[in-house]
């Protein structure tokens, strides 16, 4: 049996999603389709074989849907969610989960009062393949405890409507969550720090940006986020441990020798690096669904603790100060 899909939200993401569930997911079917703009609504379910529903509300209301996918502007999920929760219907919720920690805690009030977890957040990095094996290594004790992390986040280049908060809100969180899941921990603590500018902006935009955490357990993560390196997008990640080093391997590519040079090429878009990942994603999300099983994804707690992180780098980025971070009790629910 397939589970029925409502998709909300039509974008580049959401269009990615509708194809992939269509195409490459199995046990899974596009229902419906909405957007805030209907004509291209209408225009990616025809494509999918689905349903154009006029709006969200209907959509998770509807009797032909078993599960959701939320891919809409992040300030809207909020709502979207504790609309899911309330039907009793899963939901898989690109990040943010919400853009307001008190936003992220009815969420979780709501999924406990419900009885069991609902929501997944979509930080695909979990799933695509060199994380996992850096975790393999790090949860073996191959390195010993970990002491520091040093993190590269490059894109080359971005639209004009990128704002300087965005670095931390749509970029770094990113780095948030793959080092909380990494190294078992919450931050403690953010502290922005902002070099000389790159002269390849936009005049609005501060780029690049460099973000200082601190972990419960005192092991230090520095995170460079630049969006305008020019050259590819680039991700990088190192642990150093007490007893050795791991790094996050490179995509395959092939070297090239040639004219007294070696080369590999550098991906140009996130979409080329992460594609696998997002199809284990969603492909891990529909086989518990459809087993009746727990999820086991980022969790709405993830979802809000990394809300919070990055509202702390955002706030020391107009302060300059270090911003203490206290998540709170994390509910049994999701323990």
């Amino acid at each position: 049996m397939s589970i029925r899909i409502g998709v909300i939200g039509t974008g580049w993401i959401g269009e990615q999603h509708v194809h992939r569930l269509t195409s490459t997911v199995s046990g899974a079917e596009v229902a419906a389709v909405s957007d805030i703009d209907l004509d291209r609504a209408a225009e990616v379910a025809e494509a999918a074989g689905a349903r154009r529903v006029d709006s969200a509300e209907k959509l998770i209301a509807d009797s032909e849907v078993d599960a959701v996918v939320i891919a809409s502007w992040g300030p809207v999920h909020a709502e979207q969610v504790l609309a899911c929760v309330e039907a009793g219907k899963p939901v898989f919720c690109e990040k943010p989960l919400t853009t307001d920690a008190a936003d992220a805690r009815r969420i979780m009030d709501a999924e406990q009062a419900f009885g069991r977890r609902l929501v997944q957040v979509g930080f695909m990095r979990r799933y695509d393949a060199g994380y996992r094996r850096l975790k393999e290594v790090l949860d073996s004790g191959a390195v010993g405890k970990p002491l520091m992390a040093h993190c590269v986040h490059r894109n080359k280049s971005i639209r004009e409507h990128y704002t300087t908060e965005m670095a931390a809100r749509d970029t770094a969180v990113h780095e948030v969550d793959a080092l909380r899941w990494l190294l078992g921990e919450e931050f403690v603590s953010a502290q922005t720090v902002l070099p000389r500018k790159t002269t390849k902006r936009f005049p609005h935009l501060q780029d690049p940006q460099i973000f200082l955490f601190e972990t419960a357990s005192g092991a230090r993560v520095d995170v460079e986020v630049f969006v305008n390196c020019q050259y590819g997008y680039d991700i990088q990640c190192e642990i150093v441990g007490e007893e050795g080093a791991v790094r996050l391997p490179d995509p395959a590519a092939p070297a090239v020798r040639r004219a007294g040079r070696s080369s590999v090429p550098v991906l140009p878009e996130f979409g080329d690096r992460f594609e696998a990942a997002f199809d284990v994603e969603l492909q891990e999300w529909v086989d518990r669904i459809r087993n009746g099983e727990a999820l086991t994804g980022p969790s709405a707690w993830d979802g809000y603790a990394a809300t919070m992180v990055t509202d702390a780098a955002v706030q020391s980025l107009h302060s300059g100060a270090i911003i203490p971070i206290d998540m709170g009790d994390r509910p049994e629910l999701y323990a």
